[in-house]
């Protein structure tokens, strides 16, 4: 039960690690298009923030996730 458990936590891990590491990418990456004064790389760039906010969100949320379920089973 524990390695089922231990590997479930390195697989949610991973996913959070991935989910925050595109959004900070996608952050850096809609600074760099919204710098140039076009509107269509201004929209461009607000649907990349926006997309780099729900990534992190995310990552968020499984964490929290991960955290209850870890309460809830009593292994911290």
């Amino acid at each position: 039960m524990n390695n089922l458990v231990k590997k479930i936590n390195r697989k949610i891990n991973g996913i959070i690690w991935s989910f925050s590491f595109s959004g900070i990418l996608l952050i850096v990456l809609s600074i760099l298009i919204m710098w140039y004064p076009i509107t269509l790389r201004v929209l461009v760039g607000v649907f990349v923030l926006a997309m780099a906010c729900t990534l992190i969100y995310t990552a968020y949320k499984i964490w929290s996730i991960r955290k209850e379920i870890e309460k809830h089973l009593g292994l911290k």
